[in-house]
């Protein structure tokens, strides 16, 4: 029996993609700002903001909490709420790792 997938093809402008990363780099730097520690720059902060989003909409929908300010970027929705509170619960993790193994030292 022939199995048959289907492939469905995502595409974004430049400038929706550039407003995602400006958006996911506003969100990460306001987690990081909320845990009280910095991980680094800007494309550090970018990173943690979609790193964010996707813990945030995990523990949102583990424990049943709705969906609230998501900003749809070209068909694709971003929660903001729960990006920032995702940054923040991962620069907290990655605070607590980096001084575990290297103590309380930041160079």
């Amino acid at each position: 029996m022939p199995l048959f997938f289907t492939i469905k093809l995502i595409t974004m402008t430049l400038i929706g993609f550039l407003v995602l990363l400006a958006i996911a780099a506003i969100c990460g730097a306001i987690g990081q700002s909320l845990a009280g520690y910095d991980l680094g720059g800007c494309l550090v902060s970018i990173i943690v903001g979609f790193i964010g989003a996707y813990l945030g909409m995990w523990i949102a929908r583990k424990m049943g909490f709705p969906e609230f300010f998501t900003i749809n970027i070209e068909g694709k929705p971003f929660p903001i709420i729960w990006a920032i509170i995702g940054s923040a619960i991962f620069t907290l993790i990655m605070a607590l790792i980096r001084k575990a193994f290297i103590g309380g030292k930041r160079y």
